[in-house]
């Protein structure tokens, strides 16, 4: 709506010009009535109305910044109006309010092509599925579908909602949800996620999850968020507003004075409209969280690049951030020599491939397919183990209590299932933490990239935690914390090793999130507590993206600065020449318009590939 209110005010004043032109060049109207020197034909007038109300618009909105403790260089604008219409320059005052008007419709244009990415998603979110009843194919909209329903997915089309495949099997893209290149071959029982494509075949597929709480309408709504908080960032410029207000003032203050003719100060103030530097910084913010899209990351707010781009302080949590939240078997150790270690982890992951307990799957997962074998007379003890017959073996598998109560306890500080046969005490199996392959060159480029402190957080042992901080490259190591605890430590980073940002994906690491000056979430699995309460959402199972979040703040950044001295810098220039009086006021507002024009490409290059330096693929 606001756009669109910016688009009519430049309509309008793109009409008013035109009557303008024919009334004084067609028509060759006559002054209608005359203030001192000043004539008042009918152009005159419908110009100077206009001019009028838009320096009034201007003014309530400086007073409202004011108010909030923002002093902006808006005034100078103002100021550029009224000298014109005092000194009856009417084209000069309408090529001025051109300016403004197309300057923020430029600007307008610009961020849409800068957000393209962005909307993108939106345009794609499905709104129709076909819904199976009694066999028969209903059309209904996405937002009705109920989980236990069921849906006919046609080739080419968009998975609707989160479900699981009943009928069928077929590849599936879901590069825009995963980053995976590769379509993945789903099979009856396989999850889909909404958002994903189907490819040559059609399945049924029965609905787990209502549209709001499924995949691709989670992004979406991240999307949303993004887009609803551009109004913190967009007067970056006005860090300069007051050395660049006063600096213009006196070049027009002084013109004025040498030469005695209050239409120089009229002439500087118009090329000192401060459209170029309004235009600057939000182009190029924008640009920059359009470019984190394209890198299947969403940035919520324009602060958020700012603070990346200065972050000294990364703190991670272990599971499921640095690690893949899923275990891999480390040891197999027999304490009975009737059994080696392939036939103790065979028997323990035969017994274990029926339940869902994290352990149980990471263990079966591991396991070679052949060594598994049928379970009978399956039992499972709740928090304590579970326990059948293979192979003519009564095999239990669990806590240490359980499988053998009277056996010594065992020093063991990984994670570890016991297990026993036949009542016998036969050996333990350990597990652990599988590292992202990505961790440790992710941690390395982050000091690279500037970091001065890196740190993990986690709930985890001691033990546990230093063997994956080693493996990862960190050597600041805060384990067995609680919630409060990591918020703690985040807050206890001194001033000087500040911003702090903290990566993390579970529900647990929601608070954590919050209190670090950038919270960014490992969001590829849904939308977790911890997407809703960072400032950034990494879509993809791909923890190296902080290297790009931060190599993209860095770029960013960068261009708005350069953006924002060039605008000064030129504009300064053009009030210099402008001081000599070779500038008439009409073609100075043309000069401007130019100056835009630079200031907007300018800002786009944000869009552009970081260096390597500042992705951290080459020393500082």
């Amino acid at each position: 709506m606001k756009n669109l209110k910016r688009q009519w005010k430049f309509i309008v004043v793109l009409i008013a010009g035109a009557v303008g032109l024919i009334s004084q060049f067609a028509l060759h109207s006559k002054s209608l009535f005359s203030i001192g020197n000043l004539q008042f034909p009918v152009h005159a007038i419908i110009i100077d109305i206009i001019g009028i109300l838009m320096a009034i618009s201007l003014l309530l909105e400086i007073f409202h910044d004011w108010k909030t403790g923002r002093y902006g260089v808006d005034i100078l604008a103002v100021i550029a109006v009224v000298s014109t219409i005092l000194i009856g320059d009417v084209w000069a005052e309408w090529m001025i309010l051109v300016m403004m008007t197309g300057g923020e419709t430029l600007e307008d244009y610009a961020t849409g092509q800068a957000n393209k990415e962005l909307r993108a998603l939106l345009d794609k979110t499905p709104r129709i599925a076909n819904k199976l009843v009694d066999g028969k194919i209903t059309e209904v909209k996405v937002d009705d579908l109920q989980v236990g329903d069921t849906v006919l997915i046609k080739p080419g089309q968009q998975v609707p909602v989160d479900g699981q495949i009943v009928k069928g099997t077929s590849s599936f893209d879901q590069s825009s949800l995963t980053g995976e290149s590769v379509p993945v071959t789903k099979n009856p029982g396989d999850d889909l996620m909404s958002g994903s494509v189907n490819g040559d075949v059609a399945v049924e597929m029965k609905v787990t999850k209502a549209a709001k709480d499924s995949e691709y309408q989670s992004i979406v709504a991240l999307v949303k968020s993004s887009q609803a908080q551009p109004a913190k960032f967009v007067k970056m410029a006005d860090r300069y507003a007051i050395p660049f207000t006063v600096i213009s003032l006196i070049i027009g203050g002084v013109a004025w004075a040498v030469s005695g003719d209050a239409t120089r100060f009229a002439e500087v103030m118009v090329v000192a409209s401060p459209c170029p530097l309004l235009i600057a910084a939000p182009v190029a913010l924008v640009s920059g969280m359009s470019s984190m899209s394209a890198h299947h990351i969403i940035v919520k707010s324009g602060p958020t690049l700012e603070k990346l781009a200065r972050a000294k302080t990364f703190a991670f949590d272990k599971t499921g951030t640095l690690t893949e939240n899923q275990l891999i078997v480390d040891q197999v150790v027999t304490d009975d020599k009737s059994f080696d270690q392939k036939e103790l982890q065979s028997l323990a992951a035969s017994v274990e491939q029926q339940s869902s307990h994290v352990i149980a799957s990471s263990l079966v997962k591991a396991t070679d397919k052949d060594l598994i074998h049928p379970v009978t007379n399956l039992k499972e003890t709740t928090a304590q183990g579970v326990e059948g017959d293979v192979d003519g073996k009564h095999v239990k598998v669990g806590k240490l209590s359980f499988v053998a109560p009277d056996h010594e306890k065992l020093n063991v500080t990984s994670t570890a299932v016991y297990v026993s046969v036949d009542g016998k005490f036969a050996g333990y199996i350990t597990l652990k933490d599988k590292m992202r392959p990505e961790s440790p060159k992710t941690i390395e480029r982050l000091r690279r990239q500037g970091a001065e402190d890196i740190m993990m957080l986690t709930g985890d042992h001691k033990q546990v935690a230093e063997k994956v901080a080693k493996e990862a490259g960190i050597t600041d190591v805060r384990s067995e914390l609680l919630p409060s605890q990591k918020i703690q430590a985040i807050k206890d980073v001194p001033k000087h090793l500040r911003p702090v940002v903290m990566t993390g994906d579970g529900v647990n690491d929601a608070p954590s999130l919050t209190a670090a000056d950038v919270g960014i979430a490992m969001g590829a699995k849904g939308a977790t507590a911890a997407s809703e309460s960072a400032d950034a959402v990494i879509m993809v199972n791909d923890i190296s993206k902080v290297n790009d979040a931060v190599a993209i703040s860095k770029h960013t950044m960068k261009v708005a600065n350069i953006d924002v001295l060039t605008a000064i810098g030129v504009v300064i220039i053009i009030e210099l020449i402008a001081f000599t009086g070779v500038i008439p006021a009409f073609w100075g507002a043309i000069l401007q318009e130019v100056v835009d024009m630079i200031t907007i490409s300018l800002g786009l290059l944000a869009k552009t590939k970081p260096s390597d330096k500042q992705f951290g693929l080459e020393e500082k």
